[in-house]
């Protein structure tokens, strides 16, 4: 079929397009040869004219069919060319989230910007051993493939990762070394890998730097070979660099950084072991402030330096030389600051003091001290560096040129200078770089000799900037070289391809650059030329660009020259033209250093500092930067003394690009040597957003770095290629019947003659059919028409058949609704007619019930006016009478008033007029007498007698003092008189005041009340009025009120029905309730069990810990004990699986308690290693104090051994005394016994009264079976009490009888007990009467003793009575508020508060009855255990006083019968056998039985019923060491089996099923009530007596824990192959999914081939593993654990295969998965075990094909699909849906936006961000008791086993 015939309407094409690059469209006709233009219709709704190229009439790109898109390798496409390429990768980056794609042999990885969740441990485990081409693609898989080919080819492989800066490179290898870290572990315990990965951020921090492009930029090529020896386990590895970016180190452009370090240093600057650094910010340093961005968004610098110095630390770089590292970098800063002054333009010099920066913040790193006249950044370099001040001063300013006769030395300008300190800079840099990675290979050097190892090459990609100088050039030219290898390594693949399947090989036309590496590297080339000028004295750029011209401009075709530029040119490169500008090639290539700033540094006192300037030889390992061509821009080698100068100089002359060419010859030969796989990292856009796809840049990188070469490679030839069998299973729908036959391959070759006529199409191999390009897409559109007329087909068949059967069900349901439209409208019309009667009827009674209270309405009016009107008048008239009379009062007091007033005004008139009157006749006499008192006759009158009168006055003066004296007496007396009544007046005056106050209140208490009684008359009056009014009311509210009496009853009517309806709905809300808390409780018994199942399994992984730590403490021992050669004579190594399993027995005990299976806590650990080192620990600590313990004990025992001796010999004097106390001691112990089942009896009647309680108030406080119960308690408890003094009592009078009884003859020895009694009886000598007080004493102790025990006793029943009455008092004051609540709610409310509050209160009392019953419990076991230590010491004093009597008296004594064992006749289910025979025993039935030969004819169990029969009678004998031994050894017995046939199946089942029957054994057989219900009488019989092995049980669980988990990993091994192939790529259904196209990483077949595992395969190995676990006799309940873990196993890895693969993720695989997992359930009902919990395990992945299966489209899907995926997370949802892909046309992709909308929904889901399932996980193992209904006495032992030396008791 011809190309042109494709292009037929509605076929789509891709066209050019500047924006997009390529931009799709559908053809809107067919296209006929001739034609110049095509129309086409582009996806935004455009129409448009396509012409087509004159010249070349080339067709536009086909666009490959829709289930071709989004293919994991881009070979599958049908249509290779750019545009497809480029489209896939866009689908698969923007809409399906993968950044990882095939091409082919070359992995293409896009840079998503963003953290993705696939590179855990859990991916690595998923990839880890699967072909390349069975998952998606992926880093791990091709690390995978490398580590697989090393081991399969044994030949070493290269990964070779390219890309440009910030396309992830170093995220590439840093994960593919991850993978071998992870897969491949380290040969030694020195961690190998985690060195290797430790390397990683210290060459990230010294060789990485922040660019525009990428935050963390690689500025240097590097080569990292991980070596492996034999068994292909990492033993150490090796670095190689190339091209390190020196001038970084002195420059960077805006927005860029220095290299980390000198930023982490800054950061760390204020550490106190970084002050001698005196380092400051970064903005501080000329080498750190250039760029403007000293800092990274979301960079720690700080902890970065940290993780730095880690890593260095774990290198093994101590941390001296870690210092002397920091000194050097910080030196280097300090450099940069250093300043220059001119003096003239050829000269300059340092200045003393700081140059002032424009910066101020300069002056906080260096203070100017005028004491000390130097430079102070030079001064700071001098010291870090250990050099001399003045001479580094002078040759920065200066520097020596020597002639052939003299030596000058010449003053530098300052430009000069300060190039040359930056070249000083970077020599520096360059040179602790080096030295770095020497320190580094040799950390990771292993002395073991290396088998093979895997390259890393982690290199910089083509690169083209606006403007390129030297670096880029370099850069370029390894680009060729890896292109132009790169390109060999296709064709030969393709070649060896083409003959492997016998197909005529022609030679295929690809771009070959080896004139563009000849152009460069040949004689007379670019590198050649640039070093010849670099030679000349005066040679410049301008003249090396002039001889480039001459050379090879219009010579070579791949060189040109720009039309406007002199120095620069243009070199053709594989992937586009490159314009090289001349300026800076010939210093940068020379990279010139002063020698005598060398010298200077060499004659450091710093020692690290003249290290790095040593002799390459000496200081330079092979694989370091020399050797491997890292091209540090400056090598100035300095040679011992003893070399010659011209030597050295030439050495030192040796130029950059020299260099750079040979270690690239040297990697190629490298790369040649080993099998190389490609990593094409592509940057998306340069924004460095996540997710964004710039179609531009992405064409340039892939142009550049040869996948489209790789492709036009590939489609140049036969690029599809189909094994036969799948042509034949995809295209069999284009096959007729006749065409079909048994030779797949005849049958293709006919049906491809028939479909394609041109045979040029395709060829037949030997195993495949190849296609050239286009043929895929043909055949799958002859396909897709066949198919889509067949759907029409059945669709015109199927559309039919349901509007068939729509009408009829139509015409049904019509009739249905007439039928019940007439019937509706009869019994409306009835209705009608009963309405109108009852109508009519309403109507005459309302009208008279109108008319009769219209009558009444106007009566009761007429009757209310007439009141009102006559109450009006009455109070008219009243209101008249009360105001005349009102009136006739005020004008009585008004005329007092007026009386009053007038004969005040009067009298006051008068008095004033006699007051008047006589003040003037006194103004008269006044007058006269002072007239008369101014004349003279007046004194002379006044004289006469004046001397008489003061006779007489004198007289009446003493007369008066007399009276005085008497008067002043008489005042004193007045005075305390008056004191005294003023006193009581003051006292009458207040009380006066207080009754003039209360008088005053009174008197305005009267005025209120008058103004109240005015105000009550008022109210009164309206009361009155009020009162009328509402009786007014109050009738027509009667009226009102009988009228509504009536609707009050049809209401309470409505009421009661209501009110039934809410009982119905309390009770239903009761029931409702009681469900929820059922609910409730279930819940919470859910939750506690799954508690209980992580603590579990927290156990369980520790028991598993702990046996690998054994068996790894086993392995070590032996290989000790091999790694020595002659042991010592006479040395005999003790069992160490003694001491560990003393150990696990002894921390197992410490846990646990003696019950069945008790729960243990461990706290969890998310790291394992401290966990395993902490129980390690823990379990050495406990095994020295067992062995402490064991010392103990062993003195002890023998101590009583020698008490046990003297006792014999005091015996032997006293022998009648001895048997008087054995027969009185016997006695008392059959009292004690009696007694003791007596206490046994109560006790089972207590446990039977428990247990047959039905209520909760039968056990509550205050019944009567709680008070029998509490009173058979204490009166067990006071029995005890007795039985305890008794046996006091008996031991003080033995004692007191043994000093007392003088040892007598041997004659005198009495032979009846009686006799003996009468003797003792009769002694009343005075050392009786003393014993006897001394016991009285004891008596009386005792008493009181019991007095304080029952006093303390009461008071404590006091107390707790006392408490009860306080908690009733609460309980009744709560009931009283509850109950004032309740009465305040509402009815509904009541009732449901009251039921809310009856069930607390029951809950309550189950709660306190459960703890009583705990409490009881308790008791009763505490009970039973100090029974039975009574009853053990009266056994152990029994059998010691059995010892210590001599068998000689035994016979001569038969009066003691009673202490003689009675044989049986008949079989006790006991085997006998002797201690010698212990390891023949363990041997036999352990060790040397095989599951296949002799134990299968057993009955299952029986080596555990031959090992239990043996410890019972051992335990019979009361031999505990015979116990401890006997379990001891075949504890380890087991071990060892399992450790030397752990991976059989049969054998683990085995011993699994036979160490639980001998756990189950232990508990039957224990004594303990709770194991004996389920025993005959005969087997209760048979429990031990002597020994409770409650800790060796726990022992055995134990070690039963661990053999569970070693058979599930058994199962997993056996079934991992078998689950992918069978679940996943096997057909089962066939037919229902076609095989897509696959590209050259060929997926494993999915046809069932001879050696494919299929799904009967997993079927036939469940059935293989269920008989012979019956066969085995394994607990059904363990078999369903088993079980549910293989089906969890099966999900899990399904599940995670499914999501890790593309072309798994479509519709029919669904189906096909449903299916597999239907024939999983079938399986399950088959053996009845759909019960185990097997198929919810299964629960993810029917949920996942349910997905695949499911419409994806619109929102009420989205929410289907959340509904129904519980049991997947988020993350596995979003993956199988980016995942989904169509197998055919009919198929839709999933949308974007539907996964957006089903993450909206999702993200208040909380479940576990980890993609795949633990496929690892092992679910907690029970062991549920099962006792064994076999008698131990019916078992035979065959003969067959090899144990004729164990006898039956």
């Amino acid at each position: 079929m011809a190309a042109s015939e494709l292009y037929t309407k509605f076929a789509r094409v891709w066209i050019p397009d500047p924006e997009e690059v390529w931009k799709s469209a559908e053809l809107l006709k067919d296209y006929k040869p001739g034609d110049k233009v095509l129309l086409l219709h582009l996806e935004e709704g455009k129409d448009l004219e396509y012409r087509l190229d004159p010249k070349t009439k080339e067709l536009p790109h086909l666009r490959n069919p829709d289930i071709l898109v989004g293919e994991n390798d881009l070979t599958a496409l049908s249509y290779l060319h750019e545009p497809a390429v480029l489209h896939n990768l866009r689908v698969r980056f923007i809409d399906s989230k993968l950044i990882y794609t095939y091409c082919g042999i070359v992995l293409v990885a896009i840079n998503p910007y963003e953290q993705l969740p696939i590179y855990g441990e859990d991916i690595i485990n998923a990839y880890s051993g699967q072909n390349m081409g069975d998952m998606d693609p992926h880093i791990f898989a091709v690390a995978e493939e490398a580590y697989k080919q090393m081991a399969r080819d044994e030949r070493n492989q290269s990964i070779i990762v390219s890309g440009e800066s910030g396309a992830g490179k170093t995220v590439s290898a840093k994960y593919a070394m991850r993978y071998f870290a992870t897969v491949s572990g380290s040969a030694s315990e020195a961690n190998v890998e985690e060195k290797v990965l430790a390397s990683n951020p210290i060459m990230e921090s010294i060789g990485n730097a922040k660019t525009t492009r990428n935050d963390n930029s690689s500025r240097f090529g590097k080569y990292i070979e991980i070596g492996f020896d034999k068994r292909y386990r990492i033993i150490g590895a090796n670095m190689r660099t190339y091209l390190l970016e020196k001038s970084r180190v002195v420059f960077q452009a805006e927005e860029e950084r220095n290299y980390h370090i000198f930023y982490q240093l800054c950061a760390s600057a204020k550490l106190p072991e970084f002050k001698m650094l005196r380092l400051g910010d970064a903005n501080n340093f000329h080498y750190t402030m250039q760029g403007g961005s000293p800092e990274i968004e979301g960079v720690d610098d700080a902890k970065e330096m940290a993780n730095t110095r880690q890593a260095c630390t774990l290198l093994g770089i101590s941390e001296s030389y870690q210092m002397g590292i920091f000194r050097i970098l910080a030196g280097i800063l300090h450099l940069g600051n250093v300043g220059f002054t001119s003096r003239d333009s050829d000269s300059c010099t340092i200045p003393l003091e700081m140059i002032m920066f424009t910066l101020p913040i300069l002056q906080e790193c260096y203070q100017i001290q005028l004491k000390h006249p130097k430079h102070e950044p030079l001064s700071i370099f001098c010291d870090l560096m250990g050099v001399d001040y003045e001479e580094m001063c002078h040759w920065l300013c200066h520097r020596k040129l020597a002639t052939a006769t003299e030596t000058y030395i010449k003053p530098i300008s300052k430009l000069q200078a300060t190039n040359a300190r930056d070249a000083l800079a970077k020599h520096i840099y360059a040179k602790l770089f080096s030295w770095i990675v020497d320190h580094v290979n040799q950390a990771l050097h292993s002395a073991v000799k290396q088998h093979s190892f895997i390259g890393v090459l982690d290199i910089y990609g083509f690169e083209t900037f606006e403007i390129n100088s030297f670096e880029q050039f370099c850069i370029n030219y390894a680009n060729e070289k890896l292109q132009q290898q790169f390109n060999m390594h296709v064709f030969k693949l393709e070649q060896e391809e083409y003959m492997k399947e016998q197909i005529p090989w022609t030679l295929i036309d690809f771009y070959d650059n080896q004139p563009c590496i000849n152009l460069i590297e040949s004689k007379l080339g670019i590198l050649d030329l640039l070093d010849e000028e670099c030679k000349m004295p005066k040679g410049t750029d301008d003249t090396w660009a002039q001889k480039l011209y001459n050379t090879h401009l219009n010579k070579c075709a791949l060189f040109e020259k720009p039309r406007l530029s002199n120095k620069a040119f243009i070199i053709q490169h594989f992937a586009d033209k490159v314009e090289y500008q001349c300026e800076g090639f010939l210093e940068k290539n020379k990279d010139t250093v002063f020698e005598e700033q060398i010298k200077v540094l060499k004659s450091s006192k710093f020692k690290m500092l003249p290290e790095l300037f040593q002799d390459d030889e000496k200081a330079i390992s092979p694989t370091s930067a020399t050797s491997s061509g890292r091209t540090p821009l400056t090598r100035t080698p300095v040679k011992p003394t003893k070399g010659r100068p011209g030597q050295m100089a030439k050495e030192h002359k040796k130029t950059v690009g020299h260099q750079f060419r040979n270690s690239l010859h040297l990697l190629m030969e490298t790369l040649n040597a080993t099998t190389p796989h490609y990593v094409r990292c592509i940057k998306p856009n340069d924004f460095k957003f996540p997710f964004t796809f710039d179609e531009k840049r992405a064409v340039q990188q892939l142009r550049a770095c040869g996948v489209l070469e790789t492709i036009r490679i590939s489609a140049a030839g036969f690029p599809s290629r189909w094994t036969y069998q799948e042509f034949f299973s995809r295209y069999r729908v284009l096959m007729k019947q006749k065409d079909v036959l048994s030779d797949r391959k005849q049958t293709c070759k006919n049906v491809l003659e028939k479909l394609i006529l041109d045979k040029d199409k395709y060829q037949f191999g030997k195993t495949k059919i190849f296609f050239r390009a286009g043929q895929v897409a043909y055949l799958e559109k002859l396909r897709a028409d066949k198919l889509r007329a067949a759907c029409i087909r059945i669709q015109k068949t199927i559309r039919g058949w349901l509007l068939r059967k729509k009408y009829l069900r139509m015409r049904k349901a019509a009739i249905t609704v007439q039928r019940y439209v007439r019937g509706y409208q009869a019994r409306c019309y009835a209705k009608f007619l009963r309405r109108t009667k009852a109508a009519t009827i309403i109507q005459k009674y309302w009208r008279m019930y109108i008319v009769r209270k219209r009558y009444k309405i106007k009566r009761t009016a007429t009757i209310v006016l007439q009141s009102y009107l006559r109450g009006y008048l009455a109070r008219n008239r009243y209101r008249k009478i009360l105001r005349e009379h009102k009136a006739v009062i005020i004008q009585k007091w008004v005329r007092g008033w007026l009386a009053r007033t007038y004969y005040k005004r009067s009298m006051h008139a008068i008095i004033y007029l006699q007051c008047c009157f006589r003040r003037m006749m006194a103004r008269r006499e006044l007058k006269k007498l002072k007239i008369e008192a101014r004349s003279v006759e007046r004194y002379k009158k006044l004289h006469i007698g004046m001397e008489n009168k003061i006779m007489q006055l004198q007289r009446k003066v003493d007369e008066q003092n007399k009276d005085y004296k008497c008067l002043m007496e008489k005042l004193t007396n007045l005075e305390g008189i008056y004191n005294s009544e003023t006193e009581k007046l003051r006292n009458d005056l207040e009380r006066l005041q207080l009754s003039e106050e209360e008088a005053k209140i009174a008197t305005g208490r009267v005025l209120s009340l008058q103004e109240e009684i005015a105000k009550l008359r008022k109210d009164l009056e309206q009361t009155q009025s009020e009162k009328k009014s509402i009786e007014e009311r109050a009738d027509r509210y009667k009226q009102e009120t009988e009228q509504l009496v009536s609707n009050l009853k049809e209401e309470n009517t409505l009421l009661k029905q209501e009110k039934e309806a809410l009982n119905h709905l309390i009770v239903e809300q009761a029931k409702e309730m009681t469900e929820t808390m059922e609910k409730k409780l279930v819940e919470e018994t859910k939750q506690l069990e799954l508690d209980l199942n992580d603590e579990r399994l927290r156990y369980q992984n520790l028991l598993n810990e702990f046996s690998r730590l054994e068996e790894r403490y086993d392995d070590l021992k032996e290989e000790m004990t091999l790694m020595v050669n002659v042991p010592k004579p006479g040395h005999k190594r003790t069992d160490s699986t003694h001491s560990s399993n003393e150990s696990e027995y002894t921390f197992s005990s410490e846990i646990t308690e003696t019950e069945d299976i008790p729960s243990r806590t461990e706290e969890p650990s998310e790291k394992k290693v401290p966990l395993d080192m902490s129980l390690f620990l823990k379990l050495q600590k406990r095994v020295t104090e067992l062995e402490q313990e064991k010392q103990v004990m062993q003195d002890e025992l023998d101590r009583k051994e020698e008490q046990v001796l003297r006792s014999k010999a005091k015996e032997e004097e006293r022998p009648q005394i001895r048997g008087a106390e054995l027969e009185y001691e016997s006695l008392k112990r059959q009292e004690l016994e009696s007694e003791n089942k007596k206490l046994k009896n109560e006790l089972n009647e207590l446990r039977k009264a428990l247990s047959e309680k039905s209520a909760p108030e039968v056990t509550a406080p205050g019944a009567p079976a709680y008070r029998v119960l509490m009173e058979q308690l204490t009166s067990v408890s006071e029995e005890l009490d007795v039985r305890k003094e008794e046996v006091l009592i008996l031991r003080s009078q033995l004692v007191s009888q043994k000093e007392a009884i003088q040892p007598k003859d041997d004659k005198n020895t009495m032979t009846d007990s009686t006799i003996l009694l009468e003797d003792v009886q009769k002694m009343k000598d005075k050392g009786e009467i003393a014993q006897a007080y001394i016991g009285l004493k004891e008596t009386n102790r005792l008493l009181e003793s019991q007095l304080q025990s029952q006093k303390r006793s009461h008071e404590n029943e006091a107390e707790a009575l006392r408490g009860e009455i306080q908690s009733l008092k609460e309980e009744n004051n709560r009931q009283q508020q509850l109950l004032a609540q309740n009465l305040q709610l509402p009815p509904e409310a009541r009732i449901e508060a009251s039921l809310q509050h009856e069930i607390t209160r029951l809950t309550n009392e189950n709660l306190d009855l459960m703890e009583q019953l705990e409490k009881q419990d308790k008791t009763v076991r505490k009970l039973k255990k100090q029974l039975k230590v009574f009853a053990k010491k009266i056994g152990e004093l029994e059998v010691g006083q059995m010892e210590n009597i001599s068998p000689g008296q035994i016979i001569d004594e038969p009066i003691r019968p009673v202490n003689i064992p009675r044989k049986e006749k008949d079989f006790q289910g006991m085997l006998e056998y002797k201690k010698e025979d212990e390891q023949k025993l363990v041997k036999n039935l352990i060790l040397e039985l095989k599951p296949r030969g002799v134990a299968v004819n057993l009955i299952p169990g029986l080596p555990a019923y031959i090992l239990f029969m043996c410890v019972r009678h051992a335990d019979y004998l009361n031999d505990d060491q015979k116990v401890r031994s006997l379990l001891t050894s075949t504890i380890n017995s087991i071990k060892k089996v399992l450790k030397k046939r752990g991976d059989d199946f049969e054998t683990v089942s085995f011993w699994l099923s036979n160490t639980c029957r001998f756990l189950h054994c232990l508990k039957q057989y224990s004594g303990e009530e709770g194991f004996m219900k389920h025993n005959t009488s005969r087997q209760n019989e048979h429990c031990l007596t002597n020994f409770d092995l409650a800790e060796y049980r726990q022992v055995l669980s134990d070690l039963a824990i661990q053999i569970y988990q070693q058979l599930v990993r058994v199962l997993e091994n056996i079934l991992q192959p078998m689950i992918v192939s069978g679940m996943l790529e096997h057909e089962t259904i066939q037919g229902v999914s076609g095989v897509k196209p696959t590209g050259l990483r060929k997926r494993t077949s999915s046809i069932a081939d001879e050696g494919t595992y299929t799904l009967d395969s997993i079927l036939r190995q469940l059935n293989s593993f269920h008989s012979v676990m019956c066969q085995h006799g394994m607990d059904p309940e363990l078999i369903k654990q088993v079980v549910k873990q293989m089906f969890y196993i099966v999900g899990a890895i399904t599940l995670n295969n499914l999501l890790l693969r593309k072309d798994m993720c479509s519709w029919s695989k669904g189906m096909q998965i449903r299916y597999n997992v239907s024939q999983l359930e079938e399986w399950l009902r088959d053996k009845n075990l759909m019960n185990s919990g097997a198929k919810e395990t299964l629960e993810p992945l029917i949920q996942a094909a349910q997905l695949l299966q499911v419409k994806k489209k619109t929102d009420d899907d989205a929410e289907a699909i959340c509904s129904m995926c519980n049991a997947l997370t988020t993350a596995q949802i979003v993956k199988v849906l980016n995942l989904y892909t169509p197998v055919n046309e009919f198929e839709e992709r999933v949308s974007v936006s539907f996964i957006r909308t089903i993450q909206m929904r999702l993200r208040d889901r909380k479940d576990s961000p980890q993609l795949l399932m633990d496929a690892k996980h092992i679910f907690p193992v029970t062991f549920p008791f099962n006792p064994s209904s076999l008698a131990l006495e019916t078992i035979q032992i065959p003969a067959s086993l090899g144990l004729g030396f164990i006898s039956r008791v």
